[in-house]
């Protein structure tokens, strides 16, 4: 997946810049190797699941973590920051859900400590 490919399919979404999730389903049925699948479903996985904020799209920032994940970046600075943001949100509204990744911060806690 390239820049190019990114910057061709991204859309916005209210306050998000997504990829839909039936691109990275094209990508993953068409790509021929096997590694790439697989981290492009748990992309999705991960997009969809854990951090989701658009029905059927995958956020812009998801996709920035597991591009710095892949060159073995620490994602600990964008997790905390996306907690950060998603309960200023809640509190600024006064309503809504969290949208937090709380389960990775807590996979980085007991890897590091």
């Amino acid at each position: 997946m390239s820049e190019q490919w990114v910057a061709a399919r991204i859309k916005q979404k209210g306050e998000s810049k997504c990829i839909p999730w039936k691109n990275l389903r094209d990508l993953i049925l068409a790509y021929p190797d096997t590694k790439k699948k697989v981290d492009v479903f748990v992309l999705s996985i991960y997009g969809l699941i854990i951090f989701p904020k658009v029905l059927g799209h995958i956020d812009e920032a998801v996709s920035d973590l597991f591009d710095r994940l892949d060159r073995r970046v620490t994602p600990i600075l964008v997790i905390l920051a996306e907690t950060f943001r998603s309960l200023n949100a809640c509190q600024r509204t006064g309503e809504g859900r969290f949208i937090g990744c709380a389960q990775l911060l807590l996979a980085w806690f007991y890897s590091h400590f």
